[in-house]
């Protein structure tokens, strides 16, 4: 069941002028290093502010659905306590994998993922992320979710054991990265790669955009 106010946004139109005079910052209500590394990489030093968001209290029947939830409930939980700021904007993230009909998040134990390899070799999933973003004072929030096609190679029983040793599918959605070892497995996208990794960078300047925020106004100086 989850938690409320989570309700899907209609999507915004945004028809007043970029207020030019104020200041903005972003702030990263994930733990992931890769969404930090991604918005790093593109020029912008997030601030990051962990949710702590009990997870499991979202339920969704598609993986689309559960994770732009997810993705709002980070976003809004740690809006809710940060001080008034005009020029602060809180983004929300949350991946998962929509494999023949189950939704995958992070295993649970290595034995899941061991299992979750053996089923995904030589197959396709989708990987969903969902972004919400929020502001802090003007109340305007956009949000949408980026989908992305992984084609699975077909990985041998040895290598499924030795990722899995590895302990880096236990971290993240779906058993795999993109950015890590578990890039050798993985043949080929159709979509964005960012999405992968967890934060889809054009997608992002396109929500700011909806909110009359240009991308340009959180680059570095």
């Amino acid at each position: 069941m989850p938690l409320a106010p989570t309700g899907p946004l209609p999507r915004l139109v945004v028809s007043f002028p970029v207020q030019n005079d104020i200041t903005y910052r972003l702030i990263l209500a994930s733990a992931s290093p890769a969404r930090r590394a991604l918005l790093t990489g593109a020029g912008i030093d997030a601030e990051v502010i962990v949710s702590g968001v009990d997870e499991s209290v979202v339920e969704a029947e598609d993986a689309h659905t559960l994770c732009l939830a997810l993705a709002r409930m980070k976003a809004r939980t740690v809006a809710a306590d940060l001080p008034a700021d005009p020029g602060a904007l809180v983004l929300g993230c949350d991946s998962v994998l929509a494999f023949e009909g189950e939704i995958f998040g992070k295993p649970a134990s290595p034995e899941e993922a061991v299992k979750r390899w053996s089923a995904m070799r030589g197959k396709s999933g989708v990987l969903h992320t969902g972004h919400h973003l929020t502001g802090l004072v003007s109340g305007l929030q956009a949000e949408s979710v980026g989908t992305t096609v992984v084609h699975f190679a077909d990985v041998s029983d040895a290598e499924i054991e030795a990722y899995v040793a590895s302990g880096e599918p236990l971290q993240v959605a779906g058993a795999f990265t993109l950015d890590g070892r578990g890039g050798a497995f993985v043949e080929r996208i159709e979509g964005d790669p960012g999405n992968v990794i967890g934060l889809s960078l054009p997608l992002l300047r396109t929500l700011l955009a909806e909110m009359g925020v240009p991308i340009t106004s959180l680059w570095r100086k």
